[in-house]
This record gives C-alpha cells, sequence and structure tokens, in this order.
C-alpha cells in the first residue's frame, strides 16, 4: 500500500480541509510553541493489540493541525507508536506519515512467530472457531505454554522494531535522547502568558510489568536497574517488554540483573522493592498494571504550560459486564485488575476527563494480525475522525481555568 491510501483517503482529506476551514490550526491548544507556530502537547496512548494503527490515523491529523509531540507516552501497541515517533526524528518534526509508512506495508502476520501449531491456533481465535476446534487447537499449543509460558517468541516483533530504529539513526537510549530528547529551537512561551520554558525537557516512557517484582516499570527512567549500562541498551527492547501479552507472546527475561550496594539502593529508591535484586527478570505486557498510563506526565498544583493528551483504543464501560460462565468471569476479572489503576488516576483528577477520547474501532479484533489491507484503512480513518472530533471540542483557555480552580482550591 502507500502512504497515499491512507492520507488520502476520501473521508481523511475531507476531514482535513474542513479543519483548515474551520480555522482548527489557529486555535489555542497549548501555551509552548515554536518559531513556525507549531504547537507543542504531551501524547499518550493506549495499548490494543493490532488497532494501534488507529493510533497513527489520531496522530496524523493532530498533527496536521500544526500540533507536534513533546512527550510521549504508552504502553503495549501505545508505546509502538510512542517509539517510532520519538526515534524518527526530533520532536518538532511532523513523522505520522512515516508511521504509516512502515506500519501498513508490515503483514502484522509475521509478528505470530510460533509455530505452525500456535499460529493455526491464533487464526482460530480470530475467526471465532467453534468449541471443539478450539479444544483441539488448544491442545496443540499445550507444550508450547509448558515450554516457553507463551505461544510466539516475539523475535520477528524486536528485529522489526530495532530495524526501523537502526536507519533512522537510533540503536541505543543514548541515541533517542539525542534526537528526541532536545529542545526544539525557537521554542518560546506563547506571548502574553507569564510563564518560561525553563525545565521544559521532552520525555519517552513505555510502560512494562516486572513479575519478578511486581514492579510497574517506567522505560527508560526505571533501565538502571535491569541493565549496567542502561544508555546502551537498544530502546526497542522497552516496547518488546511492553507488549508481551501473556501467553500470547513469550515473556521477556532479562538476565544478569545489576547486583551490589549500589543496586540495592536503586530498587530501593525508584520502586521501594526492600529484597535483594533479583538475577533475572521475567516482563510482561504493561497493560497489565497500566494500559493507559495518563499519569506519568502529571504534575499535581499547577497550572501546566501545555497539556496532557490521552487516547484510547475503544469505547470501554459503557455496559455492565454479564457475568454467566468461568469465560466472562475471568475476562471481567483481568480487564479489572489491568484497568484499576488508570480508571482510579482518572477518578481522582476529573480534569483529564477534557484531556481525552476515545476511537470508535467498531468491530476490529484486536489479535487480529491477519487484518486486510481495508481494516488498516478504516482503522485509520477511524483514528483520524476521532482527532477530528477532539479538536474541535478541546478547549484549552476552559481547561487552564479548571486546573486554576484546582491550584486555588489547594492553596
Amino acid at each position: 500500500m502507500k502512504i497515499t491510501d491512507f492520507t488520502l483517503h476520501p473521508d481523511v482529506f475531507h476531514l482535513i480541509e474542513d479543519l483548515k476551514n474551520e480555522n482548527i490550526p489557529a486555535k489555542h491548544f497549548s501555551d509552548v510553541l515554536d518559531g513556525d507556530g507549531n504547537q507543542y502537547v504531551e501524547l499518550v496512548m493506549e495499548g490494543g493489540g493490532v488497532l494501534g494503527v488507529a493510533l497513527i490515523g489520531y496522530n496524523y491529523v493532530l498533527e496536521q493541525m500544526g500540533l507536534r509531540f513533546f512527550s510521549l507516552a504508552g504502553t503495549s501497541a501505545g508505546s509502538i507508536n510512542a517509539l517510532l515517533l520519538a526515534g524518527m526524528g526530533d520532536v518538532s518534526k511532523p513523522k505520522a506519515e512515516k508511521l504509516v509508512d512502515v506500519l501498513a506495508n508490515k503483514n502484522l502476520m509475521e509478528f505470530v512467530d510460533g509455530d505452525s501449531d500456535a499460529q493455526d491456533f491464533v487464526e482460530a481465535i480470530v475467526k471465532g472457531a467453534g468449541i471443539m476446534k478450539m479444544i483441539w487447537k488448544g491442545a496443540q499449543v499445550v507444550d508450547n505454554i509448558r515450554d516457553d509460558i507463551g505461544l510466539n517468541p516475539g523475535n520477528n516483533f524486536l528485529e522489526w522494531m530495532s530495524g526501523i530504529l537502526e536507519n533512522n539513526g537510533v540503536e541505543s537510549v543514548a541515541d533517542l535522547e539525542k534526537k528526541f530528547g532536545t529542545v526544539p529551537a525557537g521554542l518560546k512561551i506563547r506571548d502574553g502568558i507569564k510563564s518560561t520554558i525553563d525545565g521544559l525537557e521532552p520525555r519517552f516512557t513505555v510502560i512494562a510489568t516486572d513479575l519478578t517484582t511486581e514492579t510497574k516499570v517506567e522505560f527508560p527512567r526505571m533501565a538502571s536497574l535491569y541493565w549496567q549500562d542502561s544508555k546502551g541498551v537498544n530502546p526497542a527492547i522497552f516496547v518488546r517488554a511492553s507488549m508481551s501479552v501473556p501467553f500470547f507472546f513469550n515473556p521477556l527475561i532479562i538476565e544478569n540483573i545489576p547486583q551490589g550496594e549500589q543496586a540495592l539502593q536503586n530498587w530501593k529508591t525508584l520502586v521501594s522493592f526492600n529484597g535483594l535484586p533479583p538475577k533475572s527478570c521475567c516482563f510482561v505486557d504493561g497493560g497489565l498494571m497500566s494500559n493507559f498510563p495518563m499519569d506519568v506526565f502529571h504534575k499535581i498544583n499547577v497550572v501546566p504550560r501545555m497539556p496532557t493528551f490521552g487516547v484510547r483504543l475503544g469505547i470501554d464501560r459503557d455496559k455492565a459486564n454479564n457475568i454467566t460462565g468461568p469465560g466472562n468471569l475471568f475476562g471481567a476479572m483481568f480487564n479489572s485488575i489491568r484497568h484499576l489503576h488508570d480508571y482510579d488516576f482518572i477518578l481522582r483528577n476529573p480534569d483529564y476527563k477534557q484531556l481525552l477520547e476515545k476511537i470508535d474501532i467498531g468491530n476490529h479484533n484486536w489479535l487480529n494480525f491477519a487484518m486486510p489491507d481495508d481494516d488498516k484503512i478504516d482503522l485509520f480513518v477511524r483514528g483520524a475522525r476521532a482527532a477530528a472530533q477532539f479538536l474541535r471540542k478541546f478547549n484549552w483557555q476552559n481547561y487552564k481555568a479548571l486546573r486554576q480552580k484546582q491550584v486555588d482550591a489547594f492553596s
């Protein structure tokens, strides 16, 4: 497929034209600007398997309206998009079209890199096979789960992500910080606003779950816990940890965890782990602890200079769970656990509802790695529509006024 199959899709093309005619690019979304008039925001993206294609459509529209992503965070699919956006150029450059190019023409089924039994089992799940076929196919992958604790090694994904980063001059955390972590030239505060850009530094965060120490891990901030040379680590490994859906992908095992007094102190300081540092650590999907990490950039008792936008995949909590058997009981339990932290944060910080948008993903299945091209385009379009809806309704002045009331209440 070509990039224009997405960006010039009639729905997207007319949507962009409508937003320009409504003068949306001139609307205030932030008080942080650069010399070209681009406005800077922080962006947090939810996990959701192959549905992450919709995130690209969302990001594309924001970029077309002159928004740039000063800081990026995500879990699982959100972490894939976050790292690609961060690794493909400095903060001031639009990158969504590059993401279209690398993801649209990737055969997502290649990520299902287990043996033929594992691939057949995944296909049966996606196609909604009957109970007898599921039992039969499930029996054939028991050894995969027993021996590897997962169906797919995840090596194809890691090689793919590493290759894209390498092509963009990123082979280590140090490279990523140099490329993405530099404040754009000409960055300034909007005229008439009593503030400065002092202390503003672009940040990148990926969420993963360390089961060994029961830790919600923020990479690269906590990388020194797991690697002696944390700046020399390829950041693709962070995303490989974040997208390790339990049992679908093998857990990511990090060996040779740093030891000694300094390591012991780091564990106590960074994550309040009081035991001896483990010899190795087992990582699974960050969504197990925080699938939508809106809290990573949060600052209390201040009026922010730029907003933290958040985008979610799917419409959730719009109806009660119907618990009728062990299958949906397990599903409800799993979802309750993985959403607990994020829901709790948003409930305690109701102002964030003004910053969030949900992409209606329709009937698309997050596990459909065999997704046809038309489905990829449809997800992109759905993301673009959600972005347009958000840009039209968001009011930066109202949001700042709400935050000012919160600051005054705690003064």
